[in-house]
C-alpha cells in the first residue's frame, strides 16, 4: 500500500493534469499557458514543473507504446508478431471521455501533432535497435515501421469505432502473412 507522501504525489499530479485537460479543451492547446494551469491547480509553477517537465508532456505522457519492451520481453520460441498479436489481442475497454478529450486536444494543435510524430520516431528506432538483434539492419528498420503503423492503424480505429477481435486478427495477419493473393 502506497504512503501517505505517494498518495499525495499522485493527487497533486492528477490535479494538475485534470486543471491542463480542462483547460486545454476549452481554449486549445496553444491558448492556455503553464502558469494558469498552474493557477488552476493550485500548484506553484515550480511544483509543476516537477510533475510534468514540459507543456507537452501534461497531454504527451501517456502517448508513447512500449513496443521494444514488448519484442525484447517475448519467451523465446515466440516470433515477434506473435508476442504482438498476444499484447495487443486482449480485450480493451471502451474508449473513455479522458482519453477522447486527449485526442481530440491532440489533433487540434500542431505542436502536439509533431510532438506526437517525435514519440512514434523513438518508439519505431528503439524498436528497430531490439529487431537487430535478430536481423540486419534493412530488415528492422521495415519491420518496425510495418508494426508501428499497425499499432497506430489500430489505435485510431479503436478511438473512432471501437476495435473488433476480427480486426486485431487482420492487422496481425497482414503483418505475419504480408498482402499476398490480396
Amino acid at each position: 500500500m502506497a504512503g501517505l507522501r505517494e498518495r499525495k504525489k499522485e493527487q497533486t499530479r492528477c490535479r494538475i493534469s485534470q486543471a491542463a485537460l480542462r483547460l486545454f479543451a476549452e481554449r486549445g492547446f496553444d491558448d492556455v499557458t503553464v502558469n494558469e494551469i498552474a493557477e488552476a491547480a493550485e500548484v506553484a509553477k515550480v511544483t509543476l514543473f516537477s510533475y510534468f517537465p514540459t507543456k507537452e508532456s501534461l497531454v504527451l505522457s501517456g502517448v508513447k507504446e512500449d513496443l521494444a519492451g514488448i519484442v525484447a520481453g517475448r519467451e523465446p520460441g515466440v516470433s515477434v508478431v506473435d508476442a504482438l498479436r498476444a499484447h495487443y489481442g486482449k480485450p480493451v475497454e471502451p474508449v473513455g471521455e479522458e482519453l477522447t478529450t486527449v485526442v481530440r486536444i491532440i489533433t487540434e494543435s500542431a505542436t502536439l501533432t509533431a510532438g506526437v510524430q517525435r514519440i512514434y520516431a523513438g518508439q519505431r528506432a528503439e524498436l528497430a535497435d531490439v529487431l537487430m538483434r535478430e536481423t540486419d539492419e534493412t530488415t528492422a528498420h521495415l519491420m518496425a515501421v510495418q508494426i508501428a503503423a499497425t499499432v497506430t492503424t489500430l489505435q485510431e480505429l479503436s478511438f473512432r469505432r471501437g476495435l473488433t477481435a476480427e480486426d486485431t486478427r487482420i492487422a496481425f495477419d497482414l503483418l505475419d502473412n504480408g498482402m499476398r493473393g490480396r
